[in-house]
């Protein structure tokens, strides 16, 4: 960058960096001003993208390297690793008799009938796990003292089986973790190389099954991900980005690099959760209380509920689902997550034909390397980008800026070759179908989602983001029957953004047994203080220390009961009459969800959350315009509406150049340096004030 385009240290300059399957997302924010750029992902060293993309927006914002205050980094390398199944050689400890845990799951049968059920093989194979003679029992009480045969008989098979991880899971752990640290002392004094996760740190919850995932899939992709977070940090010094650099973690919030290096496996969503929290904040400018976050990037698509304004969030989700949308057919971890729905629908998702020969789209993705067909990399499989370019969605000389050029012949000879020539079909009909089976992929996983949490999915207005979450955006919503949804300014780049408007945030959660009839108040008094000490201890630097935020959420359930309802708790300490008001907050919040609460029965909480954050900033609320004058095309290309299945003249607008108060009516494309709005007939933009196109259906 040459000395005469930089400009004096501004005060606040933060740059948000997005690692997707497909692409690499840099957002900088120079005093409000949004800066961005998409590069694609480097498979084989993920931070040259990084480094390639944070030169190329310090260019644009006329900047030096060194005036970066804060750089915020969400990644899915760790999600990838346990998909894929590219970790480290790891091996996993248990109490003896449980060695098979991981292996025969819960009694749950996610697919009732199908006699040839195929169940997520486990992540650490049965050569690859032993046990240790100890017994704790679910109070915590010792039952059987660590036996050091066994321990010194374990030791020796780590050390001859060369594992470069270890996983260690014992038998209610998360009520008393003192054997594990006692094994895992005994396993670094003697192989010091070694990185050793435990699950009463890494999760401590109740349920084994889940606690026993989660804690091998930390250290499956510890190592890999330790190595990579220091390469970036060096990497990042070396050209001059001396800066403190922060993770965003799978709850939403904002940690340390070597917080996450610890507990990798809290970054599965990292990505994901900031484009939630991305449209939370679209959400709160405009006083939006139900809204759909629609996210689809170039490998996945992701739908996540904002209600009153706040992601949805769990405590346990799921990753690489073996049947579509059926629980209880991935991986499960058990951390603080934003929850959503993920589909293997994105721009570089690969079309093909099945047995009953219909079209069907991903979960495969032929991502940035070798690429889509259109790309010209080497990619010769169909995928929905080559789809949309055929249909006219994207303009094939100003792709990401110009920086892909595009080939449609290249694009239609895949498409042909792989799906119009078994079907019988041209290119164009290949194209329609194809996008049309991601549309429906897409609008039945929105469907789901909401029913399964109660809601009527019309009543939402959707927020979309990502490259190409406004090119599908019009038609989803018409297959859903949602009327209004938003394009927010910088959309292509939406959770590199969402990471800069993150809280600095970690959420302590554990389970621990309270019965209300006897409710020990100095013990959850003790509970709560040792757990908002390790969410603090875990942001510290980032937040005030002095004054945070603290919510504390307690997880209950009717005693018997297999599942529990979180009933947050407005109150931070316990006395005698506090047994009462957790009854009372409990039976309101199981009405709400189930319709009647049950006289007569005990009632208990089995876990307990409290998590620490920074404020949100307060935002400009933004009042809705109305369209004052529609704006002429000045230039028009052929676009395919979905809506009259057939080719039409569609106007081609240049978002810079609209000014709030504009109409654009459909069909169109809304074009800008990261994504395109399409807009199908029955749809019209208006431009808001703040730069957002807010979409109706006519």
């Amino acid at each position: 960058m040459g000395n005469e385009m930089v400009t004096s240290a501004p005060r606040n300059c933060r740059v948000g960096v997005d690692i997707g399957g497909t692409f690499t997302d840099i957002a900088l924010d120079l005093d409000g001003v949004l800066h961005s750029t998409k590069v694609l992902t480097d498979y084989a060293a993920p931070e040259r993208a990084i480094l390639k993309g944070v030169k190329s927006v310090a260019e644009m914002a006329r900047i030096k390297l060194s005036d970066i205050d804060i750089l915020i980094h969400g990644t899915t390398l760790a999600t990838n690793a346990l998909i894929e199944r590219r970790g480290a050689k790891t091996a996993f400890v248990t109490t003896e008799g449980f060695r098979d845990v991981l292996e025969m799951r819960t009694e749950n049968r996610f697919e009732q009938y199908d006699l040839n059920i195929s169940l997520p093989p486990a992540l650490i194979g049965r050569a690859d796990r032993f046990t240790v003679r100890e017994r704790i029992d679910a109070a915590g009480k010792t039952l059987l003292p660590l036996d050091e045969v066994t321990l010194g008989s374990m030791i020796d098979s780590i050390e001859a089986g060369g594992y470069e991880s270890v996983a260690i899971g014992f038998i209610h752990a998360y009520v008393n973790g003192a054997h594990e640290v006692q094994v895992r002392s005994a396993l670094l004094s003697r192989l010091p190389h070694l990185s050793v996760s435990i699950s009463s740190e890494v999760s401590p919850q109740m349920r084994e099954f889940e606690r026993f995932n989660t804690v091998c899939a930390n250290a499956y992709v510890k190592p890999a991900i330790k190595s990579y977070l220091d390469r970036l940090v060096v990497s990042l010094k070396e050209i001059g980005v001396g800066c403190p650099v922060y993770m965003i973690h799978s709850g939403g919030g904002i940690v340390s690099v070597k917080s996450a290096a610890e507990f990798p496996v809290r970054l599965v969503e990292s990505g994901p959760a900031g484009g939630a929290i991305f449209a939370a904040d679209i959400a709160r400018r405009y006083g939006l209380d139900t809204v759909l976050s629609f996210d689809m990037g170039g490998t996945t698509a992701k739908i996540c509920l904002i209600e009153n304004q706040v992601p949805k969030t769990a405590k346990t989700f799921e990753v690489a689902r073996t049947y579509r949308f059926r629980k209880g057919s991935g991986m499960p971890i058990s951390i603080p997550v934003v929850e959503m729905v993920e589909i293997g629908a994105g721009g570089g998702s690969i079309a093909g034909i099945d047995a009953m020969r219909q079209i069907r789209v991903g979960p495969h993705s032929a991502a940035s390397e070798p690429g889509p067909a259109c790309y010209q990399r080497g990619g010769r499989n169909p995928t929905v980008t080559d789809a949309d370019l055929i249909l006219g969605k994207l303009d094939p000389d100003n792709f990401a800026g110009g920086a892909i050029p595009l080939s449609i012949a290249a694009a239609r000879d895949a498409m042909q070759r792989e799906i119009g020539a078994s079907l019988k079909l041209d290119a164009d009909g290949a194209a329609y179908g194809t996008c049309e089976m991601v549309d429906e992929n897409m609008a039945n996983a929105g469907r789901v989602h909401t029913v399964e949490n109660g809601k009527n999915i019309s009543d939402f207005t959707m927020i979309t983001f990502g490259g190409a979450g406004p090119l599908h955006a019009a038609r989803l919503c018409e297959k859903m029957g949602i009327s209004t949804f938003l394009v927010p300014p910088g959309a292509g780049v939406g959770s590199a953004i969402g990471f800069l408007r993150a809280p600095f945030g970690y959420e302590s959660v554990r389970s621990a047994v309270f019965n209300l009839s006897r409710f020990d108040s100095a013990g959850a008094n003790r509970l709560m203080i040792a757990m908002q000490d390790e969410a603090l201890s875990f942001v510290a630097g980032g937040i005030d220390t002095e004054n945070p935020i603290i919510d504390r959420t307690v997880f209950m359930r009717y005693a018997g009961q297999g599942w529990d309802i979180p009933v947050a708790l407005p109150f931070h300490g316990f006395d005698n009459a506090s047994a009462d008001r957790i009854r009372d907050l409990f039976l309101a919040e199981y009405e709400r969800f189930f319709g009647r609460a049950i006289d007569g029965l005990e009632i208990e909480i089995v876990s307990w959350s409290v998590k620490a954050s920074s404020p949100l900033p307060d935002v400009a609320r933004v009042v809705a315009v109305e369209g004052c004058r529609t704006i002429e095309p000045p230039t028009r290309r052929r676009l395919f509406d979905a809506g009259s299945r057939s080719f039409v003249d569609a106007g081609i607008h240049e978002r810079e150049g609209l000014s709030p108060g504009d109409i654009v009516n459909g069909p169109a494309v809304i074009v800008e340096r990261e994504t395109s709005t399409v807009l199908t007939s029955s749809f019209t933009a208006t431009v808001q004030t703040d730069g957002c196109l807010l979409i109706t259906r006519r």
